[in-house]
């Protein structure tokens, strides 16, 4: 059995609703489903992004967590 993952993140603006989001996922799903795919779920990933140092400290920034949706199918 395979299986893909692929990052979600729906673009919308202030006027768009979950209407807009919905569509925008349902797209992603049909047109991986037309390749063979079978879609599984709808996960979070949490990670984490080092911080920099900068140059002799100026312009470092520091590190911080972050959360990304993907979409996962199976053949």
């Amino acid at each position: 059995m395979e299986y893909k993952v692929i990052p979600f993140t729906a673009m919308i603006t202030r006027d768009d609703s979950s209407q807009s989001v919905a569509a925008q996922m349902q797209r992603t799903i049909d047109s991986n489903v037309s390749e063979g795919w079978e879609y599984l779920r709808m996960d979070s990933v949490q990670t984490s992004v080092a911080g920099t140092s900068g140059c002799f400290g100026l312009g470092a920034q520091p590190g911080y967590n972050t959360s990304y949706n993907v979409l996962v199918f199976r053949k």
